[in-house]
């Protein structure tokens, strides 16, 4: 067995039992703090309200434990199982060597991983959600959205194979330099036209036409001196009863986005204190920072990949016979996230300073005490576990654990 391989079996086994592992604490610990409700909570949140949110969380959890195994034998059919070899010798008798051979063999592999995870979808959407009140898709809405889903990722994501598949043959020893640079320009084109190309495809925008509510934000955007192209409700309702908010787009083609779900449930005052959250992203350039560090990490991504992509051994130790280019880009990217896997606390940890930082600017711009008030309704609407595990928290939570939150707010007024 190569070196290589005997890596990359050790990187996977160690990856999916600390997935696994975590998914049993996060379990273990929700449960032992199902009878109690955190004090800090405790006259807003009932018991049963809270009881609902750990058998959500549990529900969800292990079904992850199911999808960590399900990912894991995939990845190993891919490879050592021959399954990239397979799709390959399939394509070769479609087309002919060259950049559309690759194009087909990347969309082949990509809409064989999308059949694979279409019934852990559907179990998700229709079982976990449906059984905790949550789903609102239709069959045919679930449909509908996986021909979209998959049309624009084909409308976007073929050319720029195509593209980078072309600078790896044809670009010279830097072409891996270029293709960062392709990619980069392509997530910001996505980044730009999102609001108003993609997003309308999914769901139906409509102007805030509350009065009183767009008196109060425009109020808030002007003390915080910020811009935005438009106020806009979304239809939310449609797929589920989860709320939220959020900003999109950057330039002239920003947008407060609001789900109708969300609307429904907070008070004014609460509204604004979310929106105040979220301009504090903006205020702070959080989303500005993530992108720069993901194009500066990305950079080795892309130049790692032009690395391996010329050894024999990186396309043996993983069972394919015969490289390619597109094999190798393949091949890379989703071996990749095995042995990335332990550095997600890091980008975690990142995030959940940022969520500190946006609580602390909208404290400042408008009230600690309504965002508390939005968060719990929020934790509380959504079933949101208020005890997560610590561990599992570090290893998987973009936002601080609730109790940890809320004492954030708490020290800030």
């Amino acid at each position: 067995m190569h070196p290589f391989t005997t890596l990359f079996l050790a990187a996977l086994a160690v990856s999916s039992t600390i997935r696994i592992y975590l998914a049993y604490r996060h379990i273990a610990y929700v449960r032992s703090h199902r009878e109690r409700v955190p004090e800090i909570f405790s006259t807003e949140v009932g018991l049963q309200s809270h009881q609902k949110a750990a058998d959500y969380t549990c529900a969800k959890t292990r079904f992850g434990i199911f999808g960590t195994l399900i990912d894991a034998a995939v990845l190993l059919l891919f490879t050592l199982g021959g399954g990239l070899t397979l799709a390959d010798r399939v394509v070769s008798g479609w087309l002919d060597p060259g950049i559309w051979h690759g194009v087909a063999l990347v969309a082949l592999v990509a809409l064989t991983a999308a059949l694979i995870d279409l019934p852990l979808s559907y179990y998700r959407t229709f079982a976990i959600e449906a059984r905790f009140g949550f789903n609102k898709m239709t069959p045919k809405l679930f449909l509908l959205d996986l021909i979209k889903s998959l049309a624009v990722g084909a409308a976007f994501g073929l050319p720029l194979i195509a593209l980078i598949l072309w600078l790896m043959d044809r670009a010279g020893d830097y072409w891996w330099l270029y293709a960062w640079g392709v990619w980069v320009a392509f997530n910001v084109l996505v980044l730009a036209i999102y609001p108003t190309v993609i997003a309308p495809l999914f769901n139906r925008f409509t102007p805030v036409e509350d009065q009183a509510l767009k008196t109060r934000i425009e109020a808030l955007l002007e003390r915080c001196g910020f811009q935005a192209r438009g106020f806009f409700v979304m239809d939310g309702s449609r797929r589920s009863t989860h709320g939220n908010a959020y900003f999109t787009g950057f330039g002239r083609s920003k947008r407060i986005v609001f789900f109708d779900t969300l609307l429904a449930r907070l008070t004014h005052p609460e509204i604004e204190a979310v929106l105040a959250h979220e301009l504090g992203h903006f205020k702070h350039k959080h989303v500005l920072k993530r992108m720069i560090w993901l194009f500066a990490l990305s950079v080795g991504v892309f130049w790692l990949l032009g690395e391996l992509m010329r050894s024999d051994w990186f396309y043996s130790a993983l069972g394919v016979a015969q490289p390619s280019t597109a094999m190798a880009l393949l091949l890379f990217f989703i071996v990749a996230p095995t042995f990335s896997f332990l550095l997600e606390p890091l980008a975690r940890f990142y995030s959940r300073q940022h969520e500190y930082e946006a609580d602390r600017y909208a404290a400042h711009n408008s009230s600690a005490t309504e965002l508390k008030k939005a968060l719990i309704k929020l934790y509380k609407d959504n079933a949101a576990t208020l005890t997560p595990d610590p561990w599992h928290s570090a290893f998987y939570d973009s936002h601080p654990p609730a109790v940890a939150r809320l004492a954030g707010l708490e020290a800030s007024t």
